[in-house]
């Protein structure tokens, strides 16, 4: 009998414990809108100046305790960079010569595509739930268009470097995958039972892609920040 009631205590407790695991559980879909921050970077000849612009993130969050949970996320946004070297004279000048540079600039229009996987710590607090998130995924950055056009601009050899030589080639793009990773933090303010406000602040850490072989890759680590406001829905 005694044991009887101790399979009995288990139970009940082992059926408490789910219970209030399903209570703290929660699943939320959220879409939001951002804005891309990214530096210059600068190596092996190379500069990368990215454009700043506007993108969209879906995610799905699960919590899974009061305060720990995961998230899949998947966003997109414009990804121009631009992409510029030094060049110099088209032949050896003769000695005494001064000798004179230029540069050479080429834009390419592309977008980002980025998945990843992250954990997040929330803790609720009334109708807000402020987070921090960490994890990482696969940045992917498509060229809009196979080629691209090399603008060089070249002061010859002379001895007042006045002359300019303007040539424009045609050159081939192509999409890089890098690895990411992403942190950030913010707040979900809850507005309605199953509806609210989502802010939060992401942070992209990866090496600059390489979106043509005409130049030698910066190899530089770079950072994008996001910004972003969004809606999410709780079931």
């Amino acid at each position: 009998m005694r044991t009887k009631w101790m399979q009995v205590a288990i139970l009940v407790v082992g059926l408490a414990a789910l219970a209030s695991a399903a209570a703290y559980a929660q699943t939320d879909v959220a879409a939001s809108l951002y804005g891309t921050f990214t530096g210059t970077s600068t190596g092996n000849g190379t500069t990368q100046s990215p454009s700043n612009a506007a993108g969209g993130l879906l995610e799905v969050r699960h919590i899974t305790k009061p305060w720990f949970g995961y998230e899949g996320t998947y966003s997109i946004n414009r990804a121009n960079q631009k992409f510029s070297s030094l060049t110099y004279p088209p032949a050896a000048c003769p000695s005494g010569v001064i000798t004179c540079g230029g540069l050479t600039t080429t834009p390419v229009s592309a977008n980002a595509h980025e998945v990843t996987g992250d954990w997040v710590m929330s803790m609720k607090v009334r109708n807000l739930r402020p987070f921090a998130l960490a994890g990482g995924g696969i940045l992917f950055d498509a060229p809009s268009s196979g080629q691209a056009t090399a603008t060089s601009i070249i002061s010859p050899c002379n001895y007042l470097c006045n002359a300019v030589l303007l040539t424009t080639t045609t050159i081939s793009t192509s999409t890089t995958t890098k690895p990411v990773f992403v942190y950030g933090g913010g707040v979900d303010w809850g507005l309605l039972p199953h509806i609210g406000l989502r802010l939060q602040y992401r942070g992209n850490l990866y090496k600059a892609p390489n979106l043509t072989a005409f130049y030698t890759s910066t190899g530089a680590f770079t950072h994008t920040a996001e910004p972003m406001i969004g809606v999410y829905f709780r079931f």
